[in-house]
């Protein structure tokens, strides 16, 4: 009988070309908050040949990649790259957003129900990702598996551990100003004994007694304006926004927090990576296992120093050599063609609005308390009272009881509101509630805020500002729009079973966790179109 089993089964595979299932050891997902495609080419004359250069030589390159909806920020930009969805769709429909439900702002990823577990602070650990309705590739992998695979996420911000990570990881961890790194009991009832003996390190000390100067000579930074440009906010105090900092100094004033608006930040989570490696024994049987790393670093430094800053370059030139370690480090620990990474950016970020305006492009700068207020006023002169009750994240919130009350007509109310809006010089669209939910995709600006808008969260407006202008940053940087500037990121596959290449094929962001999905034989993520990314399908 046994050998009639084996016959039969040599015999289907030679006629049918059925074979095991093949998978990585590990798979690797790389998120660079704030990381602007151009960034590969502008610092590409300073970038070794191991870091970005290997990535881009020896895996296929996404030139024109693009996120699919606003807001483009960042937790619903982690949230979509893995559930291969946008927020009208997965639910994180911004960082945090106003709750008509609660009459508060809410955070993408609170949980009250949970506790801190670590050596961080009440709120630091109040944390899951229960508002997140959509599963993530990183789910799908677990129950492929039969919750044998492992799944991990690590980031300096919560949200970039937690929201990557999905429902159904082992652990996700992120950083405290403690200088430790810390979970909640939504994963576990105490840190596993690695992190602890990491956290006991304090590895982030080297760091400041080094302090923070250029990492190459001054004249390799031309592709940045000098240093302490006009466009520049001040890192933790400083008088002046210019090399050196004393990072230690800012560290006995402050906490250990500090390191976070430092590229010190992602050499620290880098090492806090390649230990969850050795210590989780990732990628070391034949189960595969999922690790999701998001550098965050890039995106303190931008918004507080700006995209043209020499402060930025060297953040990213030191990520360079960051990459190329951990790459070696995958070589030799999983094995130089046993892992699968891809590489992407959670949205990228405008130019600095005073360095717009100084070179005579007709922006401005306009606060988020400016517009309420004048809406605020609007409001009174044309109905006696102030309808709106919240004005954020580009959604503006009426007050419905008051508009109840007075005997005013809901959709007359909206039409007044947005009228207004169209006569502001700085408003490009804005678009009622039912307009949205009616969009066909024939207006492009209409689509990019349909497909960040969940009906059950958002606004009774949203708005979309003439490109260039900005809410956030009259110094430094900031994003969220739906120009090319805030949606244009690298999007990079290297490793197992990819071959070199390009395209400048226009794609979506949300077209990569699909790509994986097919790429390792799992279940799509319940939530996403299903679209893939078929150059690199082929082996």
């Amino acid at each position: 009988m046994k050998k009639l089993i084996v016959f039969v089964t040599i015999a289907l595979v030679t006629a049918f070309g059925l074979k095991a299932q093949e998978r990585p050891k590990l798979v690797v997902g790389i998120v660079v908050d704030q990381m602007k495609m151009e960034y590969l080419y502008r610092f590409s004359d300073d970038f070794s040949p191991n870091g970005f250069k290997r990535l881009m030589n020896d895996g296929f390159v996404f030139q024109n990649m693009h996120y699919n909806y606003m807001p483009t920020y960042t937790a619903p930009g982690h949230a979509s790259i893995y559930t291969g969805a946008t927020p009208s769709v997965h639910g994180i429909v911004g960082n945090g957003w106003f709750s008509r439900k609660l009459g508060k702002t809410m955070y993408c990823t609170d949980d009250a129900s949970v506790k801190t577990i670590g050596d961080g602070s009440k709120e630091e650990g109040e944390m899951s990702p229960k508002n997140l309705q959509a599963t993530t590739i990183t789910d799908e992998l677990r129950m492929a598996t039969n919750f044998k695979g492992k799944v991990i996420g690590l980031s300096m911000k919560d949200r970039g551990a937690i929201l990557p990570a999905g429902h159904f990881a082992n652990w996700a961890f992120w950083y405290s100003n403690t200088g430790s790194f810390v979970s909640s009991s939504f994963y576990g009832d105490a840190l596993p004994k690695w992190v602890t003996k990491f956290n006991s390190e304090k590895r982030y000390m080297s760091y400041f007694k080094k302090g923070w100067d250029l990492y190459k000579p001054a004249a390799t930074y031309n592709e940045s304006l000098p240093d302490n440009n006009p466009y520049e906010g001040k890192l933790h105090g400083s008088e002046t926004p210019t090399f050196p900092y004393d990072l230690k100094k800012m560290y006995e004033k402050k906490d250990a927090g500090i390191i976070k608006a430092t590229p010190f930040g992602n050499d620290l989570l880098a090492e806090f990576a390649m230990e969850a490696i050795k210590s989780e024994e990732l990628g070391k049987d034949n189960i595969i296992d999922f690790l999701a790393v998001s550098f965050s670093s890039t995106d303190y430094v931008g918004h507080l120093l700006g995209p043209r800053s020499m402060e930025l370059q060297d953040t990213y030139l030191r990520l360079d050599q960051t990459i190329a370690d951990f790459l070696t480090y995958l070589d030799k620990t999983v094995g130089k063609g046993n892992y699968l990474l891809f590489l992407t950016a959670d949205h990228a970020g405008a130019e600095n609005v005073g360095y717009l305006k100084d070179n005579k492009f007709a922006v401005d700068y306009i606060s988020p308390k400016t517009i309420r207020s004048s809406l605020t006023e609007f409001s009174n002169q044309t109905f006696g009272a102030d309808l709106v009750l919240n004005y954020s994240n580009f959604n503006l919130f009426f007050n419905k009881e008051i508009i109840k009350t007075k005997g005013l007509e809901l959709s007359k109310v909206k039409q007044a509101f947005k009228d207004y809006f169209m006569t502001q010089d700085y408003i490009k669209r804005a678009y009622t509630e039912e307009e949205i939910l009616a969009s066909t995709g024939a207006d492009y600006f209409l689509d990019f805020i349909a497909k960040g808008f969940d009906a059950t969260q958002n606004g009774d407006i949203v708005i979309l500002e003439k490109p260039g202008y900005s809410e956030h940053a009259l110094l430094g940087t900031s994003h969220g729009t739906a120009y090319s500037y805030d949606t244009h990121v690298p999007a990079i596959f290297y490793g197992w079973q990819i071959k070199a290449g390009e395209s400048y094929n226009k794609k979506d962001i949300t077209e990569i966790a699909p790509t994986i999905a097919q790429k390792i034989k799992v279940t799509f993520p319940n939530g996403t179109e299903s679209k893939v990314l078929e150059e690199v399908l082929n082996k």
